[in-house]
């Protein structure tokens, strides 16, 4: 056990110098470590929302308006189905969670009861699990179908909108340039989002707030908007109106020229004519085929650029705008045309998210229990130090090296990860600084008995460390496997402390097994002594 080969040596001495030049950032500031060369480690510590302030946002997907979307689309797809079988068909309504349709001859009942009957797809895995079905169908005998969205049905619908808004939120916000925010879902229907070091709550509030669905629509000229206010609007037309203050009223065609879903890009900039804020996009080619279609049939017309219901602008189609790209100008600020092209980038929510809570952390809180976390660290350190030099003598200065290095690989290894460190993570690597010396305990007190049985000192610590090697490695394992089930059943602050136990729990073993080992086969190898002083 005292033996070493070279490779082994170089091995456990280059773990120890990687892991303390990745620690040694820490210590420095940001703008000094700007000024290091690129081949020396630069990243740091990333700190929680507990820690350095920051934003959080519990959110709740609609989900009143993703079975509105559903039945819309339901409704739509009869109608769709119903046309291409040649089936006649009237009073096709929707309401609730139910459309119905009535069947003109009842001949063709049958037969449209086995064209509706695609519309309804199992519910669970894409292997068809969990038993129910999206659509419960029924006919009541005299042509009349119904067609009712199931609670399963609608609960996958919510559990997928959840799923995709954790996505695009993701992609907002990664996109403000902040680091290790934290977005996970809470429940069927709830995700929690924090934002560390984000000191504009409110602007976070409202990217991530905002559906973002952006379509191209042609402005509707078949009667002026004022009679079609005072009346009734065609019926493939609505009326929608601009964010101007006071909103001006467009009559809008219900049917899309393009939609967002075909951008690809969008980026800020200003208008070379006015030097106005505006977002330039560029379609995909399938949307950039149909926009060039649409302006080559309609030069001279105007079209709205919308935006979650509001007309951002409606301007005239000059010439055909074949190139699949384009600009929107709605007097924008330099901001709101940033944020508009982060959303445009992301893509559009699933369904509105409503904000069930919002805190904000300041980061008086967090330097407070920064400086607790010190005092407790240097304070449960001293007293190892003491402790392992008061009852081992030199093996306690062996074991005291070890655990500084311990600490230093800790760090560095959380620094390389990016981990983010929290509370909890400080309360972790507390509790390893603890438990870091009882490796060496149990070695030592294995040499201990073995020196008072009689055995030479190098045949007792090559025995004391053979012997407690099985211990050591038990206790390890049941605790990793306790930290292992934390990280995957726990969320936030308990992974945090999950992560920083299982990287002290590998450290630790490391340092004890091996770097002490090192440390005290090099002592006898240099002095040879006759008892070993414990």
């Amino acid at each position: 056990m005292l033996h070493f080969s070279r490779w082994n040596v170089l091995f456990i001495l280059g773990v120890c110098l990687v892991g303390i030049l990745a620690c040694i950032p820490n210590f420095f500031s940001k703008e000094q470590l700007a000024a290091w060369p690129d081949w020396i480690p630069h990243r740091q510590l990333v700190l929680g929302l507990d820690l350095q302030g920051g934003s959080h946002i519990l959110l709740a997907v609609d989900a009143e308006a993703v079975v509105a979307d559903r039945l819309n689309a339901l409704r739509d797809d009869v109608r769709q189905t119903l046309r291409d079988r040649r089936i006649g068909y009237t009073g096709l309504t929707g309401q609730g969670r139910t459309v119905q349709v009535r069947i003109r001859e009842p001949g063709q009942v049958e037969e449209a009861l086995r064209a509706l009957r695609s519309l309804s797809e199992p519910v669970g895995s894409v292997l068809g699990g969990g038993g129910g079905r999206t659509v419960d169908i029924a006919s009541d005998g005299d042509g009349l179908i119904t067609l009712t969205l199931t609670e399963e049905g609608i609960n996958q619908r919510i559990s997928s909108a959840v799923s995709q808004s954790i996505e695009i939120v993701r992609r907002r916000i990664d996109e403000l340039g902040t680091t290790e925010p934290t977005i996970q879902r809470q429940g069927p229907d709830r995700i929690l989002v924090q934002v560390p070091g984000l000191d504009d709550p409110s602007r976070l509030k409202a990217l991530i707030g905002q559906t973002a669905q952006l379509t191209f629509r042609l402005v509707d000229l078949s009667m002026p908007v004022a009679e079609a206010l005072n009346g009734r609007p065609p019926p493939d037309s609505e009326i929608l109106y601009s964010r101007d203050d006071p909103p001006v009223p467009y009559l809008i065609e219900r049917r899309v020229m393009v939609s967002g879903e075909d951008l690809v890009d969008a980026q800020p900039g200003f208008d070379q004519r006015t030097n106005e804020p505006i977002v330039s996009f560029r379609f995909n080619t399938n949307g950039g085929r149909r926009f060039a279609a649409a302006t080559q049939q309609n030069v001279g017309r105007p079209f709205a650029i919308i935006l979650d219901g509001e007309v951002i602008s409606a301007p005239v189609i000059r010439e055909p705008i074949l190139g699949g790209s384009g600009q929107i100008s709605g007097n924008f600020t330099v901001e709101e045309a940033n944020d508009l092209a982060i959303l445009l980038r992301a893509g559009a929510l699933p369904a509105p998210l409503t904000i069930l809570e919002e805190r904000t952390v300041g980061p008086g809180l967090g330097a407070d229990s920064i400086a607790a976390g010190q005092i407790a660290a240097i304070i449960g350190t001293l007293a190892v130090v003491v402790f392992m030099l008061w009852v081992y003598g030199l093996l306690g200065l062996f074991a005291d090296i070890a655990l500084a290095v311990n600490i230093a690989l800790i760090i560095g290894v959380l620094s390389m990860l990016g981990a983010t460190l929290t509370l909890p993570g400080i309360a972790g690597i507390v509790l390893t600084i603890g438990m870091a010396v009882d490796a060496n305990v149990l070695i030592y007190e294995r040499i201990r008995e073995e020196q008072k049985a009689g055995k030479s000192a190098i045949a007792s610590i090559d025995s004391g460390y053979r012997r407690a090697l099985g211990t050591i490695m038990d206790a390890n394992i049941t605790t990793l496997i306790a930290a292992v089930i934390l990280f995957y059943l726990g969320s936030g602050p308990i992974r945090g402390f999950a992560v920083t136990l299982a990287i002290g729990i590998v450290t630790t073993v490391f340092t004890a097994f091996l770097f002490n080992r090192l440390i005290v086969a090099e002592w006898v190898r240099l002095r040879r002594p006759s008892v070993v002083p414990i």
